[in-house]
């Protein structure tokens, strides 16, 4: 996606890697999940996130081809990461450039 738009997130969590195998675990179900070199990619109809787990936290990158579908990729991944860290309190706060 070379011309696709980006939002990124700074998830703080003290186990980004648990975090993210549970969201690709739970949306692998209704997607398709890569395992790549930066991390783990879950991949929507719409666009896609990159989930790269950190010193201290997990490190969030969506791409779309258009606003619509970035903004469906945000949501579902900001959403179902909140939920899984609701205990933690874990906010997802998305960034464009």
């Amino acid at each position: 996606m070379a011309d696709a738009l980006t939002a990124s997130a700074s998830v703080a969590t003290d186990a980004p890697a648990r975090y993210a195998k549970q969201l690709a675990s739970h949306l692998g179900r209704r997607a398709s999940v890569v395992e790549e070199k930066a991390g783990t990619r879950i991949v929507l109809p719409v666009g896609s996130c990159l989930l790269t787990p950190a010193e201290g936290s997990l490190e969030l990158r969506a791409d779309a081809a258009d606003e619509e579908g970035l903004a469906v990729v945000t949501d579902v991944v900001g959403r179902h990461l909140e939920r899984f860290g609701q205990r933690n309190e874990l906010t997802v706060t998305w960034t464009r450039p």
